[in-house]
């Protein structure tokens, strides 16, 4: 991305306001700043909230946010909030999407990145990541998770995704916007549904990208997952290369599944980091939850096909080291377990009842959500209260991966229902989300401008299928 000179700060912040406000009381001074991903200079304070919304003068919380200007003097006086997923992810964590979906929102609107509380620089909660997790047990990582729960002098409960939103209002007012527009990506949605619905006079759009529905229950995703799960393997069975060199894939995966659940299996296997020799246990939470992580990413599902097969085979060293790659011990993008299971624990749990797990069909994510509801009673938060939703009256673009294995369409489609003006859009080729592909970031400018008109997303039809990864050397051309 090309750096360019910044507005000077008093220009900036009469940029940020119609009205030409000031930076409010509880925001530091603003400072230029630089994050992972981003070569150009950025703009960051940090803005107090109250710990307790219902305690203004308690304790507070400072939150990180960053301001990347419109590059255009002339600017629109209502900026995009970029809310990240998780729930853990904080939005430094995405910055780098200025460069991909954001890049034309950019040419004339401010893009603010906030860190949700207890994510990235708003006091992440968390548990350190070591090297040494990969090859632990189940029954040892989950001692390890107990422990950092134990060892955290944390009020759980303060981090619902209530509070969050309310932080979002202090953030526009400290800012000095008088509207924003909102963006969320996955669990980003849920917390842009809940500020649009808390404050309906401070949001002019939505953009939501892999929606979650309102009444969606986060651990209790078998059924989408085995549907993208499902759809992968038709594809594979249609697709000539693919058919012809895995011809039993889905006996295989399910052979791999029956064995791994009779028994974990030991592998010793060079370190795909180090080629140091390890030692491995392959569990069946292991390879459901690598499958289903990989299928996030259309891409990376096309190499499925050959990871299973090389595991039905006996050699694990490809699909260990993809699986590998979910792991991040630097820590600087590395989703806020803490914040994860608060969230998680407060809203999704209790509303887990038998019959929705009944109805859940699939594997992929069931021995998470089996193990939940014991793991949240060591974070000892108080349930949050399922309320039927708000209608919603600013229009919203909702955005949908076809093979999306945790938000699909049906989702977005649920989540549109209260909506008084929502355009559902889904696209084929894609899986988790849809912002940074193809046309979209076009389409996200051109959505933003005149939010109550009807957008054309045919050139979204024009994102091709990825290839199969038929053996070692990659993906076909």
């Amino acid at each position: 991305m090309k750096t360019r000179s910044l507005l000077p700060l008093a220009a900036f912040w009469l940029a940020a306001s119609t009205a030409g406000a000031a930076p409010a009381a509880g925001a530091s001074a603003v400072r230029n700043c630089h994050l992972p991903g981003v070569t150009a200079t950025l703009r960051c304070v940090g803005i107090d909230v109250p710990l307790d919304h219902a305690k203004p003068a308690g304790p507070k919380l400072k939150l990180h946010v960053t301001i990347a200007p419109a590059h255009r003097q002339g600017v629109r006086g209502d900026p995009l909030f970029v809310l990240a997923g998780g729930p853990g992810e904080a939005g430094s964590d995405v910055a780098p999407l200025l460069g991909t979906a954001f890049s034309r929102v950019r040419a004339t609107r401010d893009i603010v990145f906030i860190d949700q509380r207890g994510t990235g620089r708003s006091g992440k909660l968390d548990c350190k990541s070591k090297p040494e997790h990969e090859r632990m047990s189940e029954d040892q990582l989950e001692a390890e998770l107990l422990a950092c729960i134990a060892a955290a002098k944390v009020p759980f409960g303060a981090y619902t995704t209530e509070a969050a939103a309310r932080d979002l209002e202090l953030v526009r007012q400290a800012l000095g916007y008088r509207t924003v527009n909102v963006f969320g990506g996955s669990y980003g949605t849920r917390l842009g549904q809940a500020y649009a619905r808390l404050y309906p006079s401070s949001v002019r759009s939505l953009v939501l990208d892999g929606v979650a529905a309102p009444d969606q229950v986060i651990p209790a995703g078998a059924r989408d997952g085995q549907a993208a799960l499902d759809k992968m393997f038709a594809q594979c069975a249609q697709d000539a290369g693919c058919s012809k060199a895995f011809p039993k894939l889905r006996t295989e995966f399910d052979g791999l599944v029956a064995k791994l659940e009779a028994a974990p299996l030991k592998l010793s296997l060079p370190d795909p980091r180090t080629a140091q020799p390890a030692e491995y246990t392959m569990t069946a939470a292991r390879f459901l939850g690598t499958v289903h992580g990989i299928l996030y990413s259309p891409a990376d599902a096309r190499r499925l096909p050959f990871l299973i097969h090389n595991a039905a085979q006996g050699h694990w060293r490809p699909f260990v080291a993809r699986q590998n790659l979910a792991g991040d011990f630097g820590g600087e993008g590395h989703i806020a377990t803490l914040l994860h299971f608060a969230v998680v624990c407060a809203e999704d749990v209790p509303r887990m009842t038998p019959e929705l797990l009944a109805a859940d069909a699939g594997k992929l994510t069931k021995t998470l959500a089996d193990k939940m509801p014991a793991l949240c009673k060591s974070m000892n938060v108080p349930a949050v209260p399922y309320k039927e939703p708000a209608r919603i009256e600013a229009p919203a673009l909702l955005l949908s991966g076809a093979l999306d294995p945790v938000t699909p369409p049906r989702r977005a489609e649920r989540a549109a229902s209260y909506m008084a003006r929502a355009q559902h859009v889904v696209v084929d080729n894609v899986g988790h989300g849809v912002s940074q592909l193809g046309c979209a970031p076009r389409l996200l400018r051109a959505f933003l401008d005149k939010p109550q008109d009807k957008l054309d997303a045919s050139c979204l039809k024009q994102i091709p299928p990825p290839t199969f990864q038929l053996g070692s050397a990659g993906p076909q051309p």
